[in-house]
């Protein structure tokens, strides 16, 4: 059964389609689904982020207005955007690394095989290091790779 999440989630994809820019009002939304507008929020902060390929730019005033923008951009470019984040981060939990996969693959830029080795390789229980150590390394080995994907022709 699909969360209220989910269902705001697809929702908004949906409103999107092949669209790079999509003006939200996070009041609008919020009545629409019945619930609160930090609803909406949490959504958007968590399921529309840069590592799956999106900016959220904010409005003040006029009912929350926001803009959600999608991230396209030649292999190149979402390499480059990548191994920027990991560099800024300095480490990088599971979930996150999930994230930045998905995008990946998504983008055409690996595929599902070279997908699911890398979450095998990068996980916790492979790494077996303190957690601290384990989400730098994990970043460190991340960044290695992007630089190597670049690369490719």
């Amino acid at each position: 059964m699909a969360t209220i999440s989910d269902i705001i989630e697809e929702f908004i994809l949906s409103a999107l389609a092949d669209d790079d820019l999509l003006q939200l009002s996070r009041n609008d939304l919020a009545t629409f689904f019945s619930c609160a507008p930090s609803q909406i929020n949490y959504v958007l902060s968590t399921r529309f982020t840069p590592e799956k390929g999106f900016i959220i730019e904010s409005k003040r005033g006029g009912g929350g207005c926001i803009n959600l923008i999608r991230i396209t951009d030649d292999k190149e470019n979402v390499l480059k955007s990548i191994y920027n984040y990991l560099c800024e981060e300095g480490t990088l939990e599971y979930n996150k690394l999930l994230h930045i996969l998905e995008r990946l693959e998504k983008d055409g830029i690996i595929d599902n095989k070279e997908s699911e080795l890398l979450k095998i390789t990068m996980s916790d229980k492979a790494l077996a290091n303190p957690v601290n150590i384990t989400a730098r390394l994990r970043a460190q080995m991340l960044k290695e790779i992007v630089l190597n994907l670049s690369k490719r022709s």
